[in-house]
């Protein structure tokens, strides 16, 4: 197991949830292969996609629905400042996560998460584990819980 995947690991231990890694037998570097690994409809993939403040630098984790893309004006109102792609060598050493890996959970250093509200409408979604081919499962509710991210409409 990769170091970020035990820092995922360590996390969903230290929330108390009973749930567990799962190591695919393949990439799911997108919500559509994951979905499919998973056996799950697409829209329960939790995409960690981070991007960073345009004003104040900050890196931002959007929790969104495999099955749409984050529209960036809806979350400009939600964050509260336009936001751009983050720059992938910033995202890992800030984060411990390489693009294609990012977890909701277990992250270097805290960050500030909003949380598509459509998640909330599965008993289980999918969230990455570290690893491009590891994933684990977790109630919606569960994971607003322990990012602390803000419910919003962000597509």
């Amino acid at each position: 197991m990769s170091k970020s995947m035990k820092r995922v690991q360590a996390a969903i231990e230290a929330a108390g949830l009973g749930t567990e890694i799962h190591v695919l037998p393949d990439s799911a570097r997108t919500a559509a292969d994951a979905a499919h690994a998973c056996k799950c409809d697409v829209a329960q993939i939790a995409k960690s996609m981070i991007f960073e403040g345009q004003e104040t630098g900050k890196l931002r984790l959007l929790l969104v629905s495999g099955a749409h893309d984050a529209d960036l004006e809806l979350a400009k109102a939600a964050v509260g400042e336009p936001l751009i792609r983050a720059d992938a060598k910033r995202v890992r050493s800030e984060t411990g996560f390489a693009i294609g890996g990012v977890s909701p959970i277990g992250h270097l250093n805290e960050i500030d998460t909003w949380m598509d509200r459509s998640l909330l409408s599965y008993d289980v979604v999918w969230g990455a584990a570290g690893a491009p081919h590891a994933v684990f499962p977790i109630a919606p509710q569960d994971l607003q819980r322990i990012t602390g991210a803000q419910v919003v409409d962000i597509h």
